[in-house]
């Protein structure tokens, strides 16, 4: 196997991750109704909805910023502050299964677009402020783990609401 081929299993990989988390987000969210998406489980913690509102601005955003990426040599990408995306009150007045689609069609639109790209695309680059090395390889590896550390919360405000789902 060559060093390209390599490269392409790990990006296949990370496609993957990213099918099963939102495999994830669709587990612990099934069969729950608006009230108890909406519940802080936790006090003073976001909900579940809140937490799959976040989940779906920030796949957009990064979203954005790939094909940014893939457009443009070497984009500027601003920083994201979560307090201050309009997105994300604007997705919370909508139902929490409209909320879950958008962010399951996203994710399926993302996994898709990511699994159509040479892998020399994958490391188109963009200037971050924050971060030295940055291109799509990086993006997709970040929402990975950003979204890692959502679904443990996902899980910690679905577990006082009756048994998970298998």
């Amino acid at each position: 196997m060559g060093h390209g081929d390599e490269k392409h299993d790990k990006h296949a990989r990370l496609i993957e991750r990213l099918r099963l988390q939102r495999d994830d987000v669709r587990r612990m969210t099934s069969g729950l109704d608006e009230d108890a998406m909406a519940a802080r489980a936790v006090p003073g913690k976001w909900s579940l909805k809140e937490l799959a509102v976040h989940l779906t601005c920030v796949q957009q955003l990064f979203g954005r910023r790939i094909e940014a990426m893939l457009e443009h040599d070497n984009p500027v990408i601003a920083p994201y502050d979560p307090d201050g995306d309009p997105d994300f009150a604007l997705l919370m007045q909508k139902p929490a299964a409209e909320v879950l689609q958008g962010f399951y069609s996203g994710r399926d639109w993302l996994a898709q677009r990511l699994a159509g790209l040479l892998p020399a695309q994958w490391h188109r680059p963009g200037r971050h402020p924050e971060y030295r090395h940055y291109d799509v390889h990086f993006q997709v590896e970040y929402l990975i783990h950003h979204e890692g550390h959502h679904l443990y919360q996902m899980y910690q405000r679905r577990a006082p609401l009756g048994k998970m789902p298998h």
